[in-house]
């Protein structure tokens, strides 16, 4: 993904400078859908993933461009102001469940965009998941929040605002791969 193409999608949408986040997708080399079963899994990051220009906004909501779906949704940080795209989603569940840890969320706006192949099993949810976890925990808690916690922000974000009850190999190795 080229970073300054999502820099000039923020700079078309949003005033200010923005700073740079990004995740990688995975693969699994053995053990698809057995890490939520106890079994053994063997992933691995690769070299797609998700890359976000954010920059807080002093506002009580996130304004969120994805390019991939030339899309921008508008949403707060109360549990009531869960937006109605399903991409947008996983941003919003990343901001509640990093509140839950005691974050204290605040606005932002931000553009992104990815080159994981959706729906083709390498994690591009997990890439988007990771990517804002990361960015909500430098911008707001001083990256105080360990990674093995960004993980579980991605994967109860799955449980709690996508509806998906999966286990946490896909943000496990979105978060420490390399």
């Amino acid at each position: 993904m080229d970073i300054n193409n999502v820099k000039k999608a923020f700079a078309d949408h949003f005033e200010g400078k923005c700073a740079v986040y990004a995740s990688p997708g995975r693969i699994n080399l053995i053990g698809e859908h057995t890490d939520y079963n106890g079994g053994f899994v063997f992933p691995g990051a690769v070299d797609c993933g998700i890359v976000a220009a954010i920059l807080p906004n002093g506002l009580d909501k996130v304004r969120a461009y994805s390019m991939d779906m030339d899309e921008l949704a508008e949403f707060g940080l109360k549990e009531e102001d869960a937006p109605e795209q399903g991409w947008a989603k996983y941003i919003f569940g990343v901001c509640r469940e990093m509140a839950k840890l005691g974050v204290e969320v605040k606005g932002f706006d931000c553009a992104f965009a990815g080159d994981v192949p959706l729906g083709a099993g390498m994690s591009s949810s997990a890439a988007l998941e990771s990517t804002f976890a990361y960015a909500v925990n430098d911008m707001f808690a001083d990256n105080k929040i360990d990674k093995f916690s960004l993980a579980k922000v991605g994967q109860m974000t799955e449980h709690h605002y996508v509806g998906v009850n999966c286990g946490i190999m896909d943000q496990f190795a979105s978060v420490f791969g390399k």
